[in-house]
């Protein structure tokens, strides 16, 4: 009788190891799952068995009672915190536990890119279902407070240019307005009392910089030809030269609600009479035509010392790249390369039926 009990006990303490190792090994292994792009709601004062219920039916963890066991023996279970979770793959239920305890809500994102528009920005802004906008006109209308832009330019007339580009985080129920609060508080950021002195010692205002640096963002590819596109800004700017720049030309088209939208600068956007036509017009343009980034900004206040007054993208590299010029004649050279290529690059495409290029 000893013997069975004691073979009894043996057969139980083997059992309870075997089950413990398990449950431990269960607690710490990784699990794979398909919900790691999707939030789970834990909500307010949800028992602890209930949130792991939740966790197994929605496949973020295998078992149910290794988490329990753990979070009733440890206490932890009283430390859960309500949110909107989402939960990487693979992820462990002890890593599952610890996200539980920290906290987590909701947040949305909206991606401002270098070199949109306002117009682009509204037309992102719509297509975010949250914010309930019927069409890209209403997030344009917001976009003419500037009550938070008149102390670094008094003329503006709306925020393009000041909408800064990056990538922004808001918990949902955020307001457009609010959105675009955040965007030109960026701005002012990046706008910082050295910026403001660099744009003093150059003698240019702020509205003027901004304007400068917009232009330099739609121009360049590269960040290291942007002090050098600068220079040329600069340099025609003092010889009173027109900066004859396509993308003010196509903001102009868009001011005036004729542009076709589709890559190519016709005879009419060129003629048009604007302001914004610097082709047309001599000096910056009266405004900024695109939000841009912190280099195109930098390239504005930091210009390179150049004798160059033209350029011309490259043939030879497919990077966006640019020649540059200090005369007419070598940049007359310049751009025939350009058009022999393009005629060249049209050619072998229609050979082989490819679209061409504008």
């Amino acid at each position: 009788m000893k013997r069975l009990l004691f073979i009894f006990i043996v057969v139980v303490v083997l059992c309870a190891g075997g089950i413990g190792y398990w449950g431990y090994k269960d607690l710490h292994t990784p699990v794979r799952h398909s919900r790691s792009e999707q939030y789970v709601e834990i909500p307010r004062g949800a028992a602890p068995a209930s949130v792991v219920r939740k966790l197994a039916s929605e496949g973020v963890i295998t078992h149910e009672w290794p988490l329990k066991l753990y979070m009733k023996f440890s206490g932890s279970g009283t430390r859960l915190r309500a949110g909107e979770y989402m939960f990487p793959s693979p992820i462990s239920p002890l890593g599952v536990l610890r996200k539980l305890q920290l906290g987590e809500q909701r947040t949305m994102r909206l991606t401002i890119i270098e070199g949109w528009t306002r117009w682009d920005i509204a037309s992102a802004m719509a297509r975010v279902p949250e914010f309930e906008l019927a069409d890209p006109d209403e997030a344009l209308k917001l976009m003419n407070d500037v009550s938070l832009i008149k102390s670094v330019d008094p003329e503006a007339t709306n925020l393009e240019g000041y909408l800064y580009p990056d990538t922004y985080e808001f918990p949902p129920g955020t307001s457009p307005r609010v959105v675009i609060e955040m965007m030109v508080k960026r701005f002012l950021m990046e706008w910082s009392p050295e910026n403001a002195a660099k744009a003093r010692a150059l003698n240019l205002t702020p509205r003027q910089i901004a304007t400068t640096g917009s232009l330099i963002e739609t121009e360049a590819k590269l960040k290291d030809e942007r002090p050098i596109i600068a220079s040329v800004i600069y340099n025609r700017l003092k010889r009173n030269m027109p900066l004859g720049v396509d993308s003010s030309i196509i903001y102009a088209s868009k001011l005036a609600g004729k542009w076709k939208n589709d890559g190519k600068v016709y005879k009419s956007d060129v003629d048009r009479v604007s302001p914004y036509n610097t082709r047309l017009f001599a000096g910056l343009p009266p405004g900024p035509i695109a939000s841009f980034g912190a280099s195109s900004l930098e390239a504005a206040l930091n210009p390179a010392k150049t004798e160059f007054l033209f350029y011309v993208r490259d043939p030879a590299r497919n990077d966006g790249a640019h020649n540059f010029y200090a005369n007419d004649s070598d940049f007359s050279h310049g751009v025939q390369a350009l058009r022999n290529w393009e005629r060249q690059r049209d050619a072998a495409n229609a050979a082989r039926g490819a679209p061409t290029t504008p």
